[in-house]
């Protein structure tokens, strides 16, 4: 069977660009709406506002009698589900939405780039994902762009509020990873899920708390906001852990922050720095890098047997009893299989190396 040089590279690539594109936009987007909203009843709206969005998609395809084509939750996905909504959906856009009211838009999008080394190295240390050298070079150069973000003149300045969005970055390194473990399953409902919950916990306790109701032209925004820039962003994100894994996907989504430091410096007037730029540079060589990975190698795929949505492709070559349409979901069996073409570690490559 032949594959095209580049068909490793799709669906998960574009996917999850389009996923840090969403999300890069909200990012300035919530700095406006901060002038309106309590940092963590904004963190709750924008939540609430993409769990419910995604609540229609859900219910609305069931209505109109949309064949499902993808996994559904199971009980044994419960636990994940809680610690993905504790970590990625309560403490990071919380502590990001207090981290951006001490900084300006433009340098707290370029810092979110730490949310790929923190999900990279936990996928590496933690989930043994392959990562080799360039990978290794890429996140390096971030990092670096993110140390030239913070120069003071004389020593990096990580004030308060680089600190609270560095905590973000790890919250939701940990969430990605821990979301990876989900990935078989429905992604509108996982986001849709966390969306809720999330979002009704910090909304809840910010107006607990004193936080002032905005007016609804202001809430209607955020919920707008928090649909695409988090909601859909989530889905994607979902969809391209399942090709990718947890380290590539933090990669890719690197592109987030330079989309949100474009839009704050043409939306809000953020100046155009020339440290501004020798971080964007830095972060760019990394990214580069990380979409220029070929990995490829003889494998071996053991038995295994899960339910996800699935083509008849190479990995799927199972029978069934009477027409079906594709993509399709439902359990089935891999045979064991010995190949060789490129891959990333997605649901049929999570061998180990050496």
């Amino acid at each position: 069977m032949t594959q095209s040089k580049h068909a490793h590279l799709w669906p998960g690539v574009p996917l999850a660009l389009g996923s840090a594109a969403l999300f890069g936009a909200s990012t300035p987007l919530s700095k406006l709406l901060l002038v309106s909203l309590d940092p963590q009843l904004l963190a709750g709206v924008l939540y609430f506002g993409a769990g419910a969005g995604l609540a229609g998609v859900h219910f609305g395809r069931a209505a109109l009698g949309v064949p499902a084509e993808e996994a559904p939750l199971r009980r044994g996905d419960l636990p994940w589900l809680g610690a993905v909504i504790l970590f990625g959906g309560v403490i990071g856009p919380l502590l990001l939405m207090l981290g951006l009211s001490r900084t300006d838009a433009a340098s707290g999008a370029l810092l979110l780039n730490l949310e790929s080394l923190a999900t990279m190295a936990i996928a590496w240390l933690a989930f043994r994902e392959n990562v080799d050298r360039r990978l290794l070079l890429g996140a390096f150069s971030i990092l670096a762009g993110a140390a030239v973000l913070s120069w003071s003149g004389q020593a990096i300045a990580f004030n308060s509020g680089a600190a609270l969005i560095a905590g973000a970055c790890l919250a939701w390194g940990v969430d990605n990873n821990l979301t990876r473990k989900l990935s078989a399953g429905d992604p509108v409902q996982i986001a849709m899920i966390k969306g809720l919950v999330a979002g009704a916990a910090n909304a809840g306790l910010a107006l607990w708390q004193g936080a002032a109701w905005p007016s609804p032209w202001t809430l209607a925004g955020a919920a707008l906001v928090g649909f695409l820039g988090i909601g859909v962003s989530l889905v994607c994100f979902v969809l391209a852990l399942r090709h990718l894994g947890a380290a590539r996907t933090g990669a890719y989504f690197s592109l987030a922050p330079f989309i949100g430091a474009l839009i704050a410096i043409a939306l809000l007037g953020d100046p155009l720095s020339g440290k501004l730029l020798a971080a964007g540079a830095l972060m760019g060589f990394g990214l580069w890098l990380h979409l220029a990975e070929r990995h490829k190698h003889e494998h071996d795929h053991g038995g295994l047997e899960h339910d996800h949505s699935h083509v008849h492709d190479a990995h799927h070559q199972h029978a069934h009893d009477g027409p079906l349409t594709e993509p399709h979901s439902h359990w089935h069996r891999h045979e064991p299989l010995r190949h060789s073409h490129p891959h990333y570690p997605d649901l049929h490559h999570r061998h180990g190396h050496r």
